[in-house]
């Protein structure tokens, strides 16, 4: 099957050569060119489950490989372990290396002193006066603490102590409100491989609309991705994996199970067979499943994980970036994954929703509860809730009213403090206000699923279609009674305004 062509001086170059040349680094964002494959620490934390710390200065060498390799960018976060401690390690011995991390704070709100702390926490521990890519994860869109949290981290970035800010295991809707909002995102980093597939579609859309680039981990589902595993019987869930494997054993159920896996690696295996050929590859399956990812739109990086001082596959890991897939493999690849149920949701729910796709299964690794989004007031037989928007306190009125099962909420807009959430997309605009009042119905005890009645109002000259489709992406299971009128809202920029009642059952 032929390739397409692209004229590059006197010869033509064909659309694999073209994607195989894009070369082994990219610009994730200004001032910032990372390798193309990333070395993830998240390992860490599991080879450290025991107690013991990893030797910092030995887990540095270890590290020091893969960037003599030109490997030379990484990812962590403040909950892998000594990670970050490690990683300082090795940047104080060189400068050429790029330390991405996160920040995953507990629920709720943090107050400028919090994140001020999680941020020195960091630049301490990396040992650096700026950090490269400070990435953020938001664990509950109801609690508009986490859009806090960004704009103060926002502005730590203003003040110099972080170059650019990223988002992890965030859907595409919170993605587009964070950048309608006036948040400087770069990155988003989530799963993303043969098996789970869902940053292909409305994330990419979004991120292609943002120029927001895709950091990929999960690439090689855990190791499940290679021939360890063909022809393997399936594993268990339990202690004898790692953590990362039994995250992704809980995906590969979710997938269609371990018979339509085996299915999947078959076809890989046939690909890397065949790639392996014709020079100059030298394919493996997981050379294969990390292609795959890498070149598709949007993708900036691939993380592939590393057990520092245990394992490298550092020389494997290089293969990637010495082909390309041709159309052939393309399709093949395609038609396989077609075969395997897709991973339900958008990019990070497994965090947020059941089935919790993690490895305990649940949230019990991650965090202990979660707190109301909002402050409930009771007087009588009746709660009260307030968000704290000026007009409650100026018109003498409660965001939200609960006597018995019945939940009444006021008009709600996109007002967030002195805050305008979304911009002037009426879309992004819709998704807050449905999650400020999904925070309401969580502070009162019930949920999305008890409202029975909505009235969205748009302002006379706002599409009422993109109002109309973000309600019915939010509302498509739960299907309530629902009016839509035009009418003069107040405020030129709160475009849209909606409110609810809920039955609590």
């Amino acid at each position: 099957m032929s390739a397409g062509r692209t004229h590059v001086g006197k010869r033509e170059m064909t659309t694999d050569e073209t994607r195989f040349a894009e070369g082994p680094r990219t610009l994730l964002a200004p001032g910032l060119e990372i390798s193309r494959i990333v070395t993830g620490l998240w390992q860490v934390a599991d080879q450290e489950r025991g107690g013991a710390e990893l030797d910092p200065a030995a887990a540095a060498g270890a590290m020091s490989n893969y960037a003599d390799a030109g490997l030379t960018t990484f990812d962590m976060a403040d909950h892998y372990g000594s990670a970050e401690v490690i990683a300082g390690t090795l940047a104080a011995r060189r400068d050429d290396v790029q330390l991405l991390t996160k920040w995953v704070p507990e629920p709720g709100p943090a107050s400028e002193e919090a994140v001020d702390e999680a941020v020195t926490r960091a630049l301490v521990r990396l040992g650096t006066d700026r950090i490269d890519l400070l990435q953020f994860h938001a664990w509950n869109y109801a609690d508009p603490s986490w859009l806090d949290c960004l704009f103060m981290l926002a502005e730590h970035q203003v003040a110099g102590r972080i170059r650019h800010l990223g988002l992890t295991n965030c859907d595409a809707v919170h993605l587009d409100m964070a950048v309608r909002s006036g948040v400087p995102i770069v990155s988003n980093q989530v799963c993303f491989s043969l098996l789970d597939r869902r940053a292909a579609g409305a994330m990419t859309r979004v991120c292609r609309t943002h120029g927001v680039r895709l950091l990929a981990y999960g690439t090689l589902a855990g190791g499940f991705l290679s021939e360890r595993w063909l022809g393997r019987d399936e594993p268990p869930i339990d202690e004898s994996l790692t953590w990362s494997q039994m995250k992704y054993r809980r995906f590969i159920d979710r997938a269609g199970g371990w018979d339509r896996f085996q299915g999947l690696l078959r076809v890989v295996d046939g690909v890397a067979r065949r790639l392996s050929g014709a020079p100059p590859a030298c394919a493996s399956i997981a050379n294969v499943a990390c292609r795959y990812v890498l070149e598709q739109p949007a993708v900036g990086g691939i993380i592939v994980g590393a057990r520092l001082g245990e394992t490298s596959h550092i020389e494997d890991n290089l293969k990637v970036l010495r082909f390309a897939l041709d159309d052939e493999a393309r399709s093949e690849l395609e038609a396989a994954c077609a075969k395997l149920d897709p991973i339900g949701g958008d990019c990070g729910d497994e965090y947020r929703r059941p089935p919790y796709l993690t490895a305990s299964g649940d949230l019990s690794h991650h965090v202990t509860s979660f707190p109301a989004p909002y402050p409930v007031r009771r007087s009588g037989t009746a709660e009260y809730l307030s968000t704290g928007t000026p007009w409650e306190e100026l018109a003498g009125y409660s965001r939200a009213v609960r006597k018995g099962n019945h939940i009444h909420v006021a008009g709600t807009t996109a007002s967030h403090g002195d805050r305008l959430i979304g911009g002037r997309d009426p879309a992004a605009q819709t998704h807050f206000i449905i999650d400020k009042i999904e925070g309401a119905l969580q502070s009162l005890g019930a949920t999305l699923q008890d409202v029975v009645r909505t009235r969205v109002f748009i302002r006379d000259d706002v599409d009422w279609e993109p109002v109309a489709r973000a309600h019915g992406a939010r509302f498509a299971e739960i299907r309530p009674a629902n009016t839509l009128v035009r009418a003069n809202t107040i405020g030129d920029d709160l475009l849209v305004e909606i409110e609810v009642d809920a039955e609590v059952a």
